[in-house]
């Protein structure tokens, strides 16, 4: 078991439930923090409840878009996500060398040396949320339809924030429902969720709670930005406990970006004013581990009631 010395007991229990996901062979260790590959029985749960969201969002109309787990260089940014988050952002790179270039990479990759600056970025950059080729797409479309827009999206998503927590990962899958429209379209939109939200994640007989949130904003400035989030009640999270009691896991997160992403993408509405815009995020592998947590790691001894909800 890998503690650390200086860990909080938090850190502690967050190595302890990592180890025994592993030890039950449940995430698949890569040597990095946060990087896992999943089993059968992971993944089973995480399409069962991919199954259960589209239970319960299906009957909304809403447009269904699939992405691959990359955006184009020139959306990300211009969608502003460098300005907020810089540190979590994740580019692609590439070998763009000659013969000669070549030969040095493997030189220096053979001795050890560093050999990563041989690289340059391409046109793609990790998608760090599952709703960011969502905007850019619709407003494409010109201006919205008189009732706005709600777009099912699903996506892996990086963020570079390597850590010993499991439901901390640095590569990981979200499903969003993402809505347009008016700001009361969108905030009727998000109230449903939140409280479908919370309605749902109890039919799993999981200990929740929903609070007021704020994304992590980097550097001075991005305090204030946080600050004014929560003043603002943009952000609630649903919250379980995971590996740490004292510090549960959002696993649900309900968003209200008020004309942030209209104003960026000339987003609509009919009678040409900025459309609003909120969304819906779940978290699957967060889910997935809430789950193991709470009903342990053998799914055929889960209680019945949460075996049918999710196997029927």
């Amino acid at each position: 078991m890998d503690m650390r010395a200086g860990s909080t007991p938090a850190e502690n229990g967050q190595t302890a439930f990592r180890d025994a996901l592993i030890a039950a062979g449940l995430l698949i260790p890569t040597g990095v923090d946060g990087l896992y590959g999943r089993s059968g029985v992971f993944e089973d749960v995480v399409e069962r409840f991919n199954d259960l969201i589209t239970t319960w969002g299906g009957d909304d109309g809403a447009d269904v878009m699939r992405f691959p787990p990359g955006v184009a260089r020139h959306q990300f940014e211009q969608s502003g996500y460098l300005k907020s988050f810089p540190h979590l952002a994740g580019t692609v790179h590439a070998f763009k060398g000659d013969e000669r270039a070549h030969q040095s990479l493997l030189r220096r990759l053979e001795e050890g040396e560093e050999w990563t600056d041989a690289q340059m970025a391409t046109n793609v950059v990790l998608t760090p949320a599952a709703c960011y080729p969502v905007y850019p797409t619709i407003a494409e479309r010109g201006p919205l339809p008189a009732d706005g827009a709600l777009v099912d999206v699903y996506s892996y998503c990086f963020r570079h924030e390597p850590s010993l927590d499991p439901a901390r990962m640095q590569l990981f899958r979200m499903r969003e429902y993402v809505r347009a429209g008016t700001p009361e379209q969108v905030m009727a939109f998000r109230q449903s969720w939140v409280e479908r939200g919370r309605v749902l994640m109890e039919s799993l007989a999981l200990p929740v709670a929903v609070d007021l949130a704020n994304d992590p904003f980097f550097g001075r400035a991005g305090r204030m930005l946080a600050a004014s989030q929560r003043d603002q009640g943009l952000k609630f999270e649903l919250l379980i406990p995971i590996a740490s009691a004292e510090q549960p896991t959002a696993c649900l997160s309900f968003n209200y970006h008020q004309d942030h992403f209209g104003l960026l993408w000339d987003l609509r509405t009919p009678d040409g004013a900025v459309a609003h815009t909120a969304c819906v995020g779940f978290g699957m592998e967060r889910v997935a581990l809430a789950l193991f947590r709470h009903h342990g790691f053998d799914v055929k001894a889960w209680p019945a009631a949460v075996r049918a909800v999710l196997w029927g």
